[in-house]
């Protein structure tokens, strides 16, 4: 099984697939981080720019931070309005006090906790937002988590691990508040295969492994009424918004 930094290096090379694969985020999250336009926001491991271009508009300067060049591409390329900058969580490449809020989408979990939470306080203005955000399965889809247990099975239909590096308490911050946002979208099922195969599980696996879980995930789909026989369906999600406030000492 591929380690954690295996896990978190398979993205390195997929920028074009990952951006229009992956689901991108309610417009709801965006607002429980940012309610009011500041003048700095930073989006760390912003990837292609999902949550990115939520955050054009409401902030005078957005920057994002990705150490995947493949991925700055085509954030770039399709929001030339936002400073993207190649770098990691653990030394981000901006002064101190800069920012007046971080978010950090999809991402965190991929971070050393202690030394990524130094950086971003360093970045911020006492009292400066970071929001945290995951988007994960429906626990009522049954389908979905199926899919899920084959990409992730040590995931349980109950939760999500990957918010689990969200806590009440990070060093650095206080927490202000959480919020559970559901949502959905209509997805074809070849977008929804091709959507597992920017997931990290698939990318490390060997050409015979990925091919048995592919098949597996087809299984689901082929047996469950509510996707059986169908090119497209509604998949149901979850995103879950963490944020804290810089502390202020």
């Amino acid at each position: 099984m591929a380690d954690h930094q295996q896990l978190a290096k398979s993205f390195e090379g997929i920028g074009e697939d990952y951006d229009r694969y992956r689901p991108g985020f309610p417009v709801a999250a965006a607002d429980a981080i940012l309610p009011d336009r500041v003048d700095a926001v930073l989006d760390l491991g912003a990837g292609t720019g999902k949550f990115t271009e939520l955050l054009v508009g409401r902030a005078d300067r957005v920057i994002a931070v990705e150490p995947s060049v493949a991925m700055l591409d085509v954030l770039r390329a399709k929001l030339p309005t936002v400073e993207a900058l190649e770098g990691g969580a653990e030394q981000i490449p901006l002064p101190g006090g800069s920012m007046d809020a971080v978010a950090v989408a999809q991402a965190f979990h991929w971070f050393d906790r202690d030394a990524a939470c130094a950086q971003i306080r360093r970045v911020l203005v006492p009292g400066g937002t970071l929001g945290l955000l995951w988007n994960h399965s429906d626990p009522e889809c049954s389908w979905d988590r199926a899919c899920h247990r084959v990409a992730h099975p040590a995931v349980s239909d109950s939760a999500d691990a990957t918010t689990e590096s969200a806590a009440d308490e990070l060093p650095g911050f206080v927490f202000d508040h959480r919020a559970e946002l559901g949502w959905s979208e209509r997805i074809t099922r070849e977008d929804y295969i091709r959507r597992w195969l920017t997931v990290s599980s698939f990318l490390t696996a060997d050409d015979d492994t990925r091919a048995g879980m592919v098949a597996e995930l087809d299984s689901i789909l082929d047996a469950d009424p509510a996707t059986a026989g169908r090119d497209d369906f509604t998949l149901p999600m979850v995103t879950d918004v963490f944020v804290y406030r810089a502390d202020a000492a």
